[in-house]
């Protein structure tokens, strides 16, 4: 089997899926945006052949780096990044080559568009927010003034937090809006009061971005809950088949008069490509498998040889560089280094959203993870110190 994986570089750890893959018998060919010497040596050896392409976006350059594979080793059976920002030139890929193994381009405006992806969950049953095209400033005010301050502002086809903002006033709105690129499409969204959760934990990743905070997020049971119902209705909505999955919804926090009452959960967004943020290796840590290899065999048999038994709590704790917490990292380790099992740098690009510096650790009591996380991300000072 030839699978071709776009940028198997970036983010570093994703070698695990290319190397998964290599070691079940696949042929793994990568191509990617960073000269050969520049590849570490564990995507090196987890990859039959790479090729290298000044840039991943000039389509015609990746193009001939897949004629060439397909003339070496005959037909591209699957072609993959798990990276949300190359999706579409998956599908692009997939469509040109005759790749039936996942979405192509006739797919791409319900996976990648926030309005898309609204209707696909209201024909579901799962409520969403109330949202506009912002085609002018003047149909984003009257929005937000029928709706009620706050709202979010965002692009209708964009990835994270990335050019996100919540608004709190006519004012707010006439000075972002004169920001925004014009050539994008953005939406205007009636502001969800709640906490972003998913199958794997909680991620307020807006918050993270905007306001500089810690990131912070856990994994919790999910196993005949309401969110594994709804994920379940998603699944099946959005036809999901053959591919990691990253659904996030919002668990209202107060009364909304539309979408439910407090506790209840409220469809955000999905994203067919595996979570980020080291979550894989959450998820391997909390049941004891390989995701990776799961993964691997989902391609090469359609199958999973593991039997799936939740054993621990796990927790995710990111560092800024520019916050001086009560403990160092070395602290950390001799305090709690039995329960951590990963600490490590984020790639700079990832940083805004993931933190600096990151610990994953497990435990079998969730109050122990909380206790955890709370010292790793505790500030030397609170804002009023600073003041």
């Amino acid at each position: 089997m030839n699978v071709i994986f776009i940028s198997p570089q970036f983010p570093h750890y994703y070698y695990n899926f290319c190397l998964r893959l290599k070691e079940r018998g696949a042929r793994v060919l990568g191509i990617g945006d960073t000269p050969y010497d520049g590849v570490d040596d564990n995507t090196k050896n987890a990859l039959d052949e790479y090729y290298y392409v000044p840039d991943l976006q000039d389509y015609e350059d990746v193009y001939r780096a897949v004629g060439f594979y397909t003339a070496k080793y005959g037909k591209i059976d699957w072609i993959e990044s798990e990276n949300e920002y190359w999706l579409y030139l998956e599908a692009h890929l997939r469509t040109d080559f005759n790749v039936t193994t996942g979405p192509k381009l006739e797919d791409m405006d319900q996976l990648r568009h926030k309005s898309k992806m609204k209707d696909v969950y209201q024909r579901a049953g799962i409520p969403v927010a109330k949202y506009a095209y912002l085609d002018n400033l003047e149909t984003g005010l009257a929005f937000a003034r029928e709706v009620g301050y706050p709202v979010i502002v965002k692009p209708d086809d964009g990835m994270g937090a990335s050019c996100t903002y919540k608004l709190t006033s006519d004012d707010d709105f006439r000075n972002i809006y004169q920001t925004l690129d014009q050539e994008t499409q953005f939406i205007v969204e009636d502001y969800v009061p709640g906490n972003v959760e998913t199958f794997e934990g909680i991620t307020p990743v807006m918050d993270m971005v905007n306001e500089h905070l810690d990131t912070t997020f856990y994994q919790q049971p999910v196993f005949a809950s309401d969110i594994y119902d709804i994920g379940e209705r998603t699944v099946k909505a959005f036809g999901t088949k053959s591919r990691f999955f990253h659904f996030e919804f919002i668990r209202l926090t107060e009364d909304k008069d539309y979408l439910g009452r407090k506790g209840n959960l409220v469809g955000l967004e999905v994203n067919m490509r595996a979570p980020g943020a080291y979550i894989p290796d959450m998820m391997n840590l909390a049941y004891d498998v390989d995701v990776y290899t799961i993964w691997a065999d989902m391609i090469l048999y359609d199958q999973c040889f593991y039997d799936i038994n939740r054993q621990y709590w796990v927790g995710y704790a990111g560092r800024r560089n520019d916050v001086q917490y009560a403990l160092s990292n070395e602290q950390i380790i001799k305090r709690y280094g039995r329960f951590i099992a990963l600490e490590d740098d984020v790639d700079a690009a990832l940083a805004e959203a993931m933190s600096d510096h990151i610990f994953l650790f497990r435990t079998k009591d969730k109050e122990k993870l909380f206790r955890i996380m709370h010292e790793i991300t505790q500030h030397a000072y609170t804002k009023k110190d600073k003041s």
